[in-house]
């Protein structure tokens, strides 16, 4: 049994196909065949079934978890004896939105460099929903997600309550409301009631917050008129921002375009049930993963940004405050 043989067979439970695994990490499949074997052989065990599909045995899920195992301790024991030996390098992973992404790192990568100029960052920026498996799976050290239900086994470190608002032109207003749109903007801009909205075309989202909007609008029991439907909040703000639909962002959204946020968009607090709307933003991390000094300062670094994105006023009616 080696390191090499574990990380191999835990790839190709991911695939659970030989070519594709073999291709993806740039082996041959017999070499990649032959590792499983080795596997199988030191353990007197058989760790796939090859018929009529590559599947995992009841024995290679437990392999598969050891494998997970080993791979997340050797890490740990790499950052171990670099922080003994004071090496300060190393390999940092880290997850995230691509907007959260454009927001965080700008701001605290100078701080972090300055001090660790020879720590690598390696990001992977993709939603909440495909994060959570990777940071359980070791494949990242933490990720900034929407967390959705709790795990034993990652350590949940709130970073902000993302305030969700509703976004929307002056001339769309006008076009559905005509002259209520002023009496509109003005009470919208204490707390939006969707029911209010509802002859408006929405850019709507497929995401968790997605969901979170989609709960305001049975509340208001109003069935929303779809412009558009996306995983990205990036695809929605495009369009609103091109006066063609109403859209939705979350305030660490809004603070990364700021400066792009056209003259006459309005920018409404959203409300479910007389309180703002907001989604709860979270560190997430292993709970047997070793920090490193480096990870230490990268993450007090993260929650000093978010504390003050946290602290910034976004509503505001176009032409108004």
């Amino acid at each position: 049994m080696d390191v090499t043989s574990l990380y191999y067979f835990s790839e190709l439970a991911k695939d659970l196909h030989m070519t594709r695994t073999a291709n993806r990490l740039f082996i041959s499949q017999q070499t990649l065949s032959n590792h499983i074997q080795r596997l199988e052989e030191y353990y007197g065990v058989q760790l796939l079934h090859r018929k009529p599909t590559l599947a995992l045995t009841c024995a290679g899920e437990f392999v598969l978890a050891f494998a997970e195992t080993v791979s997340r301790e050797e890490l740990n024991l790499k950052d171990i004896l670099s922080d003994v030996e004071q090496q300060e390098r190393g390999v940092l992973r880290f997850g995230a939105s691509t907007l959260r992404m454009n927001a965080c790192l700008p701001a605290i990568l100078p701080e972090f460099s300055a001090r660790y100029p020879h720590v690598e960052i390696r990001i992977t920026d993709t939603i909440s929903s495909r994060l959570e498996p990777m940071v359980l799976e070791g494949q990242l050290d933490f990720a900034i997600v929407i967390p959705d239900e709790a795990n034993p086994k990652i350590l949940d470190f709130p970073l902000m309550n993302d305030q969700v608002y509703l976004c929307v032109a002056d001339s769309l207003l006008e076009q559905y409301y005509g002259a209520d749109a002023a009496a509109l903007k003005e009470r919208a801009i204490h707390g939006a009631n969707l029911k209010e909205f509802d002859r408006l075309p929405f850019c709507l989202l497929s995401n968790r917050m997605g969901r979170q909007i989609q709960d305001c609008f049975n509340e208001a029991g109003v069935t929303p008129r779809a412009y558009l439907t996306s995983t990205y909040t990036q695809i929605s703000t495009s369009i609103c921002f091109q006066r063609l639909a109403a859209c939705f962002v979350s305030q660490m959204n809004l603070v990364t375009q700021r400066s792009q946020i056209p003259e006459d968009i309005n920018i409404f607090p959203l409300f479910r049930q007389g309180v703002p709307l907001t989604q709860r933003l979270s560190l997430i991390r292993h709970k047997d993963r070793y920090l490193s000094h480096y990870s230490k300062l990268f993450l007090e670094l993260l929650f000093r940004y978010f504390s003050d994105a946290e602290q910034i006023r976004l509503d505001r009616m176009a032409g108004g405050s």
